[in-house]
């Protein structure tokens, strides 16, 4: 008996072991199984790692500055978000982790779940000032510096680029007329803003000479001499300076001659620069004036930077309510369709007129200014109503609010506390809305000879005994054509 009780407590441990290993199994599969949000990274991932090797096939097989230029600006933007989406997967594993132990926890309190809700973001009008020097700029003396530039912006894992544009002495001003607009941009957001230069003259020099070229080259000058020109034949490494300039891990970074383009300065913005306005920011520069890539900045940055929550172009909340003014018949209560959308309350008489777009009987303000709260309860109805008292001119006006049932009045009271607690976090994004115009969306060029992308620039000529300006049919396959034609037409 005692030898059959003992078998049965070692194999209950035992049990209790293996119970806990396939516990801890599960747990960390649970981990480190890809959700429907990892696979959509990754993905993307794939796509950047994809549309990389091209841009660096087309350029080494480039033969125009431009179009070198052009290539080495999509090989920069595309290591810059294989890098963020890298950033945002280990994020996201590592948040997965603290979820799982923080509900694992037994001394872990309550969590206030309340988030307040996202945004767009638009940067706009983007000028950078130039500070030439008085023999550069009036009176065109020295040596013609020309550089190609561009800016990336980065808001989470949102990355977009600008067009590129060359930049000599005769300009003052560095111009980007695109309008960006991040989607999906939180209040505690931080906009990191990157200006690249490139010496379009010196760099592309050096990146175009062939290989074979340059190793006999190297050769006929002797060691040392030769050491010098193969070092300065040699690309470097064609990834992005990334935040801290750091190495990135485990990304396989390709060597492709041609030109380079380096960070020359740099600013992260957040939700106290947001205003509806044209503002100046402080720039962070990079390098020196012995650097290729240099151009003179003041060390400015001029943009509109606005912001648009959800909660101020979007229907918060809405239903039907019964509405009685402070001062009228306890009786006279008006039966309207609610909606919760900005700084008020819109009371229709029925709910067609919103999708009418007619306009609203009355209105209510809810700002942050304005105080809400349950009433007791109706003998009645036995429902508790809800007060909404605003200042007009000096003098409180309050509005009282029933529903038809206990459930109603419970979701009516936690969208207001929804409502105010977006605006706390929004701040001044809240006051007003601001205007933000959408940028148009990218159209295809027309099949002409001469066009401003790249992918429109590789037709083959007419006869392959032909050499111009246009790369030759066997310089670029099939597959760098069909990755360059999906870059272009993409939408980030």
């Amino acid at each position: 008996m005692f030898c059959r009780n003992q078998t049965a407590r070692a194999t209950v441990a035992r049990g209790s072991a293996l119970e806990m290993e396939i516990r801890r199994g599960k747990f960390r599969k649970s981990v480190f199984l890809d959700t429907s949000q990892d696979s959509d990274i990754q993905k993307k991932i794939d796509h950047e790692i994809r549309m990389r090797d091209g841009a660096c096939k087309l350029l080494a097989a480039c033969s125009q500055k431009d179009q070198a230029l052009e290539a080495a600006k999509s090989l920069q933007t595309c290591s810059t978000r294989i890098m963020a989406y890298m950033s945002e997967l280990q994020r996201m594993k590592e948040a997965q982790v603290m979820q799982k132990v923080t509900r694992r926890s037994s001394d872990a309190g309550p969590m206030d779940d309340r988030l307040p809700c996202k945004g767009k973001v638009a940067i706009s009008d983007l000028r950078i000032p130039l500070m030439w020097k008085d023999t550069e700029y009036f009176k065109n003396k020295g040596e013609l510096h020309r550089c190609a530039v561009f800016c990336l912006l980065q808001l989470g894992g949102e990355i977009f680029d600008t067009d590129m544009v060359i930049v000599d002495r005769t300009l003052t001003d560095i111009c980007f007329d695109n309008t960006i607009v991040f989607n999906e941009a939180s209040p505690g957001f931080e906009m990191r803003v990157e200006l690249y230069s490139c010496c379009s003259e010196d760099d592309y020099s050096a990146g175009s000479t062939p290989r074979k070229l340059a190793s006999k080259l190297s050769s006929s000058l002797g060691r040392s001499a030769g050491k010098k020109f193969r070092a300065a034949m040699e690309p470097g490494p064609c990834s992005p300076v990334s935040n801290g300039g750091a190495t990135p891990l485990l990304l396989p970074v390709p060597s492709v001659p041609g030109p380079k383009y380096h960070l020359l300065a740099h600013t992260t913005m957040s939700l106290s620069h947001v205003q509806d306005s044209f503002r100046t920011h402080d720039l962070t520069i990079s390098g020196n004036e012995e650097c290729s890539y240099w151009l003179p900045l003041y060390g400015s940055m001029c943009c509109r930077l606005a912001a648009q929550p959800r909660c101020m172009t979007q229907q918060m909340m809405s239903g039907c309510l019964k509405v009685k003014q402070l001062g009228g018949d306890p009786q006279s209560w008006t039966k309207v369709y609610a909606v919760l959308k900005g700084t008020s309350l819109f009371c229709y008489h029925r709910q067609e007129d919103v999708e009418a777009n007619v306009e609203p009987a009355f209105t209510i303000a809810i700002n942050k200014e304005t105080r809400i709260r349950a009433s007791e309860k109706d003998p009645q109805s036995k429902v508790q109503n809800i007060c909404i008292s605003n200042q007009y001119g000096g003098e409180e006006v309050t509005h009282t609010l029933t529903t038809d049932s206990r459930e109603d009045t419970h979701r009516w009271m936690e969208a207001f506390w929804q409502h105010f607690y977006d605006m706390s976090q929004w701040k001044q994004c809240c006051d007003d809305l601001m205007k933000i115009e959408l940028p148009s969306p990218r159209k295809p060029a027309p099949l002409t000879p001469k066009q401003g992308s790249l992918y429109h620039e590789m037709a083959p000529l007419a006869t392959p005994s032909s050499e111009g300006l246009l790369l030759q049919d066997n310089a670029v396959s099939a597959e760098i054509r069909a990755l360059l034609s999906s870059y272009y037409n993409d939408s980030y």
